[in-house]
């Protein structure tokens, strides 16, 4: 995992797509709430959010 977020980092650097590290943030912050908060008794409250 390490090496992929090298490696991404490394492209992100070299091609000068900055802009696209916002968007990669929140979809792993998105795809993580979503897999913690899978059968939790915090579910009922992230439903009402969205």
């Amino acid at each position: 995992m390490l090496d992929f977020a090298k490696e991404l980092w490394e492209f992100l650097r070299e091609r000068k797509k900055f802009w696209l590290l916002p968007i990669i943030t929140f979809l792993v912050l998105l795809g993580s709430l979503i897999v913690f908060t899978e059968g939790s008794a915090v579910a009922p409250f992230i439903y009402t959010l969205f």
